[in-house]
Formats: structure tokens, C-alpha cells, sequence
């Protein structure tokens, strides 16, 4: 049976259908952004930004941008009414000390146990942007990937263990992608859900690893 890989905006939706009521979420650069035009009308999540923003909205309108109004990856974004600015340090303070609920990064390499490796693919041209990753992953109470289940070559981006300098050690509890949502546990890999007509020994044959259904 065939199969269609979720868009980013379906991959992006599904990560919001799971963020609780009253959540305290940091997004992080690339794909997690889209999140925030995803949120559920009616579900007050309060956005975190690590450059100093609490209560960040969806994107703004084209035409309408603010660029002095930006978040981590310098993309502009809206402020939600109470939303604040404040100083770099108060936020890495709120990013480390546990008061973020949820935090979504992208991520190279995740392993079966949680281990999470998103700053630096160890090439020598590559450029290493660690920014608040390490900080994010460790200090959130709950830590989601949001990524591709596949690198452009084919080769699963969930593996047995990272080859990828690391940035936290068992810290992810959920991959999201674009073929299937997954739980990591100190086991290995559990399914939460993949897409229509992808069987479940085929999900696990492109990941490489058991998946626990």
C-alpha cells in the first residue's frame, strides 16, 4: 500500500496537537517555528524565544514584518497581548533552571535511547551552532525532535547510537517526522504513530532499528 510523508505543515500541526493547555514551549531554529502557526484557536501556549521573548504569536503577515521583532533564528514574529522582552541571560536562566515544559529541536541524529546530537556533523566545512541546544535539551522537562525520518541520501536520522558529536545524553521522549511519531525509552524505540499505508516492518526497515509497537 502506498504511502505520502507528511508535509511540514502536517508534521508542524502534529506537534501542536500535542502540546498541552497552558504549556511553556521554546521552539527551536528551522522546522520547529512552524509550530506556532499550528497551535489549536482556543489552547494558550506561551512561546519561549532564547534571544529574550515570552509569548511569542504565529508569523506575521507578509508585508507586515517587524524586523526588530525576531526570534532566535532571526526570522520576524508576532508578540501575543502580556507578551515581554528581556535580557539574554533571563532567558538562558528560564531555559536552565526547568521552567520550560516542552521544548522542539531539530536534530541530525537521535538514538533508540534519547541521546540527541544537533550542533555539528563533525565535517571539516561545516559550520557548529550549538546556540542553546545543550541548554534547551537538558533544562526543558520534556524534549521533542521535530525532523525527517531520512537524510537526503536514505540513511535513517534514528540510529543505535549517534556518531555525531552530541548535544545531550538521553533527553529526547519523542521524534516526530514526516513518516512516523516515536517515543524513545530506555529500551529503544516505541511507536506512537506513523502515516497511512506504511506498514510497520517497512518503518522499521528504513530506520534500521526494532520499533516496539
Amino acid at each position: 500500500m502506498a504511502y505520502t510523508r507528511r508535509t511540514k505543515d502536517q508534521l508542524a500541526a502534529r506537534v501542536a496537537q500535542d502540546i498541552f493547555d497552558g504549556a511553556v514551549v521554546n521552539l527551536g531554529i528551522g522546522q520547529p517555528t512552524l509550530v506556532a502557526n499550528h497551535l489549536p484557536e482556543g489552547r494558550e501556549v506561551i512561546l519561549q524565544s532564547e534571544n529574550g521573548i515570552l509569548g511569542m504569536g504565529p508569523a506575521p503577515k507578509a508585508g507586515e514584518e517587524d524586523y526588530d521583532l525576531i526570534n532566535a533564528g532571526k526570522q520576524p514574529v508576532t508578540l501575543l497581548p502580556g507578551g515581554s522582552f528581556f535580557h539574554h541571560a533571563d532567558s538562558f536562566a528560564m531555559m536552565r533552571g526547568g521552567h520550560l515544559d516542552i521544548c522542539v529541536l531539530g536534530a541530525f541524529q537521535v538514538s533508540a535511547t534519547g541521546d540527541l546530537a544537533n550542533w555539528h556533523t563533525g565535517e571539516k566545512d561545516a559550520i557548529p551552532a550549538v546556540g542553546g541546544a545543550m541548554d534547551l535539551a537538558i533544562g526543558a522537562k520534556q524534549t521533542w525532535v521535530m525532523m525527517d525520518l531520512l537524510t537526503k541520501q536514505g540513511a535513517s536520522k534514528l540510529v543505535q547510537q549517534c556518531t555525531y558529536p552530541l548535544t545531550g545524553i538521553g533527553c529526547v521522549k519523542r521524534v516526530y517526522s514526516d513518516l512516523a511519531t516515536l517515543e524513545c525509552t530506555p529500551s529503544g524505540l516505541k511507536l506512537i504513530d506513523k502515516v497511512d499505508g506504511l506498514e510497520h516492518a517497512e518503518l522499521e526497515k528504513l530506520v534500521g532499528l526494532p520499533i516496539a509497537q
